[in-house]
C-alpha cells in the first residue's frame, strides 16, 4: 500500500503526515507514506486544496485533516477495495 500526503510543506500537510503515520503503526500494515511537495506531481490528482491525501492512487480527502479514526477507516476500506 502506498500512501501519499500531497501538499506544499503547509501545517496542515505535516499534520496529516504525521497522522497518517501514527494510523499506520496503529493498525500494524505495511504502508510506504510518501510527502509529495512538487506541485507539478499535486497538479496531476483531482485535488483543489491541500492537504491531499491519496491511498494506492485514488483521493480519498482534500482540504482538511481527517482524525486518525477516520483515516483508519479510510485505509482499511482501501484494503477491501
Amino acid at each position: 500500500m502506498i500512501i501519499k500526503i500531497l501538499g506544499p510543506g503547509c501545517a496542515k500537510c505535516h499534520k496529516l503526515e504525521q497522522v497518517v503515520k501514527e494510523a499506520v503503526d496503529e493498525m500494524g500494515i505495511k504502508a510506504t507514506v510518501e510527502y509529495v511537495k512538487d506541485m507539478g506531481k499535486i497538479m496531476e490528482y483531482p485535488i483543489l486544496t491541500t492537504p491531499g491525501l491519496v491511498i494506492d492512487e485514488k483521493v480519498v480527502c482534500a482540504g482538511k485533516v481527517p482524525s486518525k479514526q477516520e483515516i483508519i477507516a479510510m485505509i482499511s476500506k482501501a484494503q477491501t477495495d
